[in-house]
């Protein structure tokens, strides 16, 4: 199956023409014909199904043969805050696995113990897009400009999601997500950075109504952490 990811595409469409790039690998690197279909996605529910009409190098021409609105779309909706990796390959890392299971949007945030205060958003969309495209999905995640955890707390709606949680190390009781969240519903979850949030954070958190969670007995890595949580909302959510 040849997928492509095609934004400006619109449903009412019965034409399309490939970008430069989209197009340069359909006919130079996939050898594409005239009459060969492929598979459009639009990051927003689209899945379309076209024909080749004419494979040009620079501007290949499709016929759009069906069209299916909200293909597959998640009966629930996951937004992970998490605090940027020191190295940024476990990001990426991160990013791709939870675009595969599934997650709707990502907020990098920086908090008091973040080792890294900067990201560049345009090489995270760049592993969702791969991702979504890997995964067979029509829906790219959101990823988030980064922003630190006080401003965060400020621009965030709680009374949005349906469960707002932050998880941590620090001493107190926790319960599991399993045990807090219902299927299809709307979650928020905080993961902190390596050396965790600070108590101020923590504290902060709880004074918003955030819950405090636990992802097991182990003391896991951020990008870890982050995708067991993601893993988690989806098996809640498998039977849905």
């Amino acid at each position: 199956m040849h997928l492509f990811y095609t934004p400006t595409i619109e449903p009412h469409y019965t034409e399309f023409m490939l970008t430069e790039d989209e197009s340069k690998h359909a006919v130079r690197v996939l050898r594409l014909t005239a009459g060969d279909d492929i598979y459009l996605i639009d990051g927003v529910g689209g899945w379309y199904t076209a024909r080749i009409l004419d494979p040009h190098p620079k501007r290949t021409t499709l016929s759009i043969l069906q069209v299916k609105q909200g293909y597959e779309k998640p009966a629930y909706y996951l937004h992970v805050a998490v605090a940027p990796t020191k190295n940024i390959d476990r990001m990426e890392w991160f990013l791709e696995k939870a675009t595969e299971i599934g997650i709707q949007e990502i907020t990098p945030i920086i908090s008091d113990r973040s080792e890294r205060k900067e990201i560049k958003l345009e090489r995270l969309n760049k592993v969702v897009v791969s991702a979504m495209k890997q995964s067979l999905k029509a829906y790219l995640p959101k990823i988030n400009p980064a922003i630190s955890l006080s401003h965060f707390f400020e621009q965030i709606k709680s009374e949005e999601y349906t469960t707002t949680t932050i998880a941590h190390c620090a001493e107190g009781q926790k319960q599991y997500l399993a045990d807090i969240c219902s299927p299809e519903e709307k979650y928020l979850i905080l993961i902190g950075p390596e050396g965790d949030f600070s108590e101020n954070e923590i504290a902060q958190a709880l004074s918003l109504g955030y819950q405090p969670v636990s992802l097991g007995s182990s003391r896991l890595r951020t990008e870890t952490a982050a995708l067991a949580s993601c893993m988690e909302i989806a098996l809640l959510n498998r039977s849905f």
